[in-house]
């Protein structure tokens, strides 16, 4: 039979259809579909594509079983080097990682090995039921600061070694950035929280509403008999541009607006906690939380979202799933502009209007591509005269975030670097002894797998420190 040069494409939604419901996008293959893309597996000896997984997943030994229709088989192969397999089918950019490596990609596209993970791992979440077997004792405890990608996966790793693991998470839900900033038609919350089941099942024990910093110090887990202690507390301090009008009433941090709709369910006809719906959205910047934003802005009620992003649609660092799902939903890009300030009403007759201080649009200025930066990109710069207004009623700001800076504050001896990530080793080690960090709390915002991977690093320089 000859070589499909294509991968099998993903069914989603309709967008006139996903672009007024919070319900998963992409429907996912059957299972006559998945065996037909794994099929297109050249099984390579030199398995370039495992080298391209940050988690080290042995890639084609599971689409190997998934051509026998053995999916299971193919689960618990993935399971053994990754914690979070759902999550990571659905979110990871497999397309700058394994697939890129793919040897298939040289000449035709790659294999969807994204794709096959998140079938193998929904097809035993829907079929198998039972629980995993939990690990003998070893004697050793350890606490993880936070439950994002990172710290559950320090903690699935070294509790399969039989380690009594105790995560500390600051919210009242576990699974960090999964689920207070990815959204639910990108990730459904109910695949986060059987991921965290599972962890549980292994014997790691979750302790939410507890901030370390805070509530306890790191000082503290040590005289409670933690021998070790592993930060992956993200990078929860949302960047601003410091420009006016940045403190006008429905100007949102990136960060506030995704939690306040993932976690709190804002979207709800009766929601707990205040939310902009409806009316006219900016959203500032070109990354994945941006796409995010804008596209849940847009199933909030927003009647126009704008992304305004200061390069162009070339430089623009959002996986090109996500923008090609944006622009389908209608999204307007704004490339090559940059807000200089936003604009708000103000009612100079009646100081007590409700209505002062509210945004009412957003000063932006056209850029064009200059010399490359320190980051090899084409600087924007700034074309003279060429200002322009849109009418919006919200801003949301998507231009990063840095490191908390809770536990560096809180926690003597640690050390850090001029942006606020914490200094570690090759083996996640920092400053303080049996203390390591991993995730956006060391590298600042990056990707789920890339946090997972240092969750993994940690977990085995943990166990060889205590194991000795």
């Amino acid at each position: 039979m000859a070589l499909n040069p294509k991968k099998h494409e993903m069914p989603t939604q309709s967008p006139e259809v996903r672009a007024r419901n919070f319900s998963e996008v992409a429907l996912g293959y059957t299972a006559e579909v998945a065996i037909e893309e794994a099929k297109r597996c050249l099984n390579c000896k030199n398995r370039p594509c495992v080298e391209g997984c940050p988690v080290n997943i042995e890639i084609p030994d599971f689409i190997a079983k998934m051509k026998d229709g053995d999916f299971e088989g193919a689960y618990q192969i993935i399971t053994k080097s990754s914690s979070l397999p759902a999550v990571c089918g659905r979110v990871c950019p497999q397309e700058t990682q394994c697939e890129s490596k793919c040897t298939l990609g040289i000449k035709f596209e790659p294999v969807g090995i994204g794709r096959l993970e998140r079938f193998a791992a929904d097809w035993h979440n829907a079929n198998s039921h039972e629980a995993p077997v939990k690990p003998q004792p070893n004697g050793h405890k350890v606490a993880v600061v936070g439950s994002g990608p990172s710290g559950l996966t320090c903690a699935g790793d070294l509790a399969k070694k039989g380690y009594a693991v105790t995560v500390y998470e600051a919210l009242h839900t576990a699974g960090g950035v999964l689920v207070y900033g990815i959204p639910e038609f990108r990730l459904p919350k109910a695949i986060v929280a059987k991921e965290v089941q599972t962890l549980k099942a292994l014997g790691v024990d979750v302790e939410p509403n507890v901030i370390i910093g805070k509530t306890l110090t790191v000082d503290e887990l040590f005289e409670m008999g933690f021998e070790a202690v592993f930060i992956g507390s993200g990078a929860g301090l949302p960047n601003f541009m410091n420009i006016p009008g940045e403190a006008l009433k429905g100007v949102y941090s990136a960060n506030e607006f995704l939690t306040r709709s993932n976690l709190m369910k804002a979207y709800l006809d009766d929601p707990k906690t205040p939310i902009m719906k409806g009316g006219k959205v900016a959203v500032v910047g070109g990354g994945n939380v941006a796409m995010d934003a804008a596209r849940t802005a847009l199933r909030l009620g927003a009647e126009k979202v704008y992304i305004i992003y200061r390069r162009s649609m070339e430089e623009l660092p959002a996986r090109r799933e996500e923008v090609e799902h944006a622009q389908e939903e209608g999204i307007d890009f704004r490339l090559l502009c940059n807000p200089v300030e936003i604009l708000g009403y103000q009612n100079p007759d009646d100081p007590r209007d409700p209505k002062n201080g509210f945004v009412t649009g957003i000063r932006a200025i056209r850029m064009e591509l200059g010399e490359p930066d320190a980051s090899g990109r084409r600087r924007p710069v700034e074309i003279p005269g060429s200002e322009f207004t849109l009418d919006v009623d919200a801003v949301v700001m998507a231009i990063g975030t840095s490191p908390n800076p809770l536990i560096k504050n809180t926690t003597e001896g640690l050390e850090v670097n001029r942006r606020g990530g914490i200094v570690v080793t090759e083996d996640g080690l920092t400053s303080r002894k049996n203390v390591y960090a991993g995730g956006d709390a060391v590298t600042g915002a990056a990707t789920v797998i890339s946090a997972m991977g240092a969750g993994k690093v940690a977990a085995k320089a943990i166990d060889k420190a205590l194991s000795k």
